[in-house]
């Protein structure tokens, strides 16, 4: 058997001021600089907190006006209610969700008959090839049962971080904030959480809600986005929140 050499010392190095001997290898490095977490918004702790507990009373406890009977139905929904308006989902829907409220029936269903049932959505076929394929993998992998893991969920067809964060919210009462276009823009107009993406702007949001409003937050901001902070001509004059908000552009 050979004999084990001993590692070499590493060697002297040079500096201004002479030579000096290597670290020690139990030498402890140089604690790093904790950095304190970013609040990127345009209003105050007391602003943030009026915002909310505004928009708290027009609606207590606010739902999803997506339709659904189970955690299952709710994320098909939501995968189908991408570039398309919820009405017009919950339409489509009724009758699917009648045929098949499970992903084992949903799988067996088939294609062809989901594509047919949503025809009147955008996207239909794709987003038909989704729901089958993502029915397939939960009868697969879950038993049919629709986790409570955002990272399993991503890995969906046709599930990105919103949906995710929607049923997680809905289905299962987390206090997640899926940012979708309404909430985008409220966030941004406000002084809320700007951002230049919708994680920026949920990072945003998660940094300066506070708890107590933190589990219906996703539901208020869509509803204020949806129906009075409209794109094209919000409705500043029925905004509960207009002496707070930072928008500028402002509706008489």
């Amino acid at each position: 058997m050979s004999k084990i050499q001993p590692t070499p010392k590493r060697p002297a190095r040079k500096t201004a001021t002479g030579t000096a001997t290597a670290r020690s290898a139990t030498a402890k490095p140089a604690p790093r600089k904790r950095t304190a977490k970013r609040r990127k918004t345009l209003l105050t702790p007391e602003e943030i907190d009026r915002l909310f507990a505004s928009l708290q009373k027009t609606d207590p406890e606010p739902k999803s006006e997506l339709e659904y009977v189970n955690p299952f139905t709710l994320l098909v929904a939501v995968v189908l209610s991408a570039q398309a308006t919820d009405a017009g989902v919950n339409k489509a829907t009724r009758a699917l969700f009648a045929e098949a409220d499970t992903a084992q029936k949903m799988a067996a269903l088939g294609e062809d008959a989901v594509r047919e049932h949503i025809k009147t959505i955008g996207l239909f076929r794709n987003k038909a090839k989704n729901v089958v394929a993502l029915s397939k993998r939960l009868v697969a992998e879950t038993g049919g049962d629709v986790p409570r893991d955002r990272d399993y969920l991503e890995t969906l067809p046709g599930v990105g971080r919103k949906t995710a964060n929607v049923v997680l919210n809905v289905a299962y009462g987390e206090p997640t904030i899926a940012v979708d276009t309404h909430i985008f823009r409220v966030s941004n107009r406000t002084g809320l959480a700007p951002g230049k993406d919708p994680l920026e702007v949920e990072r945003g949001l998660e940094a300066v809600v506070p708890d107590t409003y933190r589990l219906y937050a996703h539901h208020w901001l869509i509803l204020h986005g949806r129906y009075i902070c409209k794109a094209r001509k919000p409705a500043c004059d029925r905004c509960v929140i207009r002496d707070i908000c930072k928008y500028p552009d402002k509706t008489a």
